[in-house]
């Protein structure tokens, strides 16, 4: 699994601050205010140099990185120094060797993460391919018909519109086009080519009709498998999606 250096989060989360500041331009003023719960009140450079740290925080956690694995009192030291201009507390050869034990342990621990979810994930697929309704594919996908339509089917070199939620075997909710029971019509289906997302939904949608409505238990080989997505999607993750399928375009 390939992770990157925490000098190189640092940077790429250094760009994505230029980005969120686009962004925030365009907010409303009470929401750019950090108005609701738990609200605060700041100055416009407290508010900025907060949405930096925030940044700075969730670019590392992507990495795999929490609270307990850094002293952030001297992280913030880190960065106060950079920007005063002060002489490195540590030298380059320090700072080398101390990134590469930081990789070891980003390394364990993304494989250990990866080794349990495999596990709980093979756990979860055994024992739901037993219940009434499920039906299973030489892959290893398994699915369930929730509804059944009578439109055409796509082929892997079509576009399709579909509405979807996605979680993970413990329930939590990653992803998806509408987050209650069912859509609604505020909320705007997906489009996509069926060749272009992962593996499980590329061959799920070949077997689906227009109007179909299924269940998808997708193992982690047919998802996104050791390397995981983001910070929602662990390494060696089984997932389950809900996928309505309305349209070929």
């Amino acid at each position: 699994m390939r992770i990157q250096t925490l000098a190189l989060v640092c940077a790429v989360a250094a760009f994505s601050t230029i980005a969120v500041h686009a962004q925030d331009a365009a907010k409303p003023a009470a929401e750019s205010a950090g108005q609701g719960p738990g609200a605060v009140t700041m100055t416009a450079k407290e508010k900025a140099s907060y949405g930096i740290g925030m940044n700075i925080g969730r670019s590392i956690k992507q990495q795999g990185l929490g609270a307990d694995d850094l002293e952030v009192n001297v992280v913030a030291r880190g960065i106060f120094d950079a920007l005063s201009g002060k002489e490195p507390a540590l030298s380059q050869a320090e700072l080398s060797a101390a990134f590469a034990e930081l990789q070891r342990m980003i390394s364990a621990k993304a494989d250990a993460a990866a080794a349990k979810n495999a596990e709980d994930g093979k756990k979860f697929l055994a024992a739901n391919a037993k219940k009434p309704g499920i039906k299973s594919t030489k892959t290893g996908l398994q699915y369930e018909i929730i509804r059944s339509g009578n439109g055409p089917t796509p082929t892997k070199a079509d576009t399709v519109t579909t509405h979807y939620k996605g979680q993970l075997i413990d329930g939590e909710i990653f992803d998806g086009s509408y987050r209650g029971k069912a859509p609604t019509p505020a909320d705007e289906p997906i489009s996509f080519p069926v060749g272009g997302v992962i593996a499980g939904w590329t061959e799920a949608l070949q077997l689906m009709k227009v109007g179909d409505k299924w269940r998808l238990f997708i193992p982690s080989e047919l998802a996104y498998g050791e390397r995981g997505a983001g910070a929602d999607i662990g390494p060696g993750a089984t997932l389950i999606f809900e996928i309505e399928l309305i349209a070929i375009k």
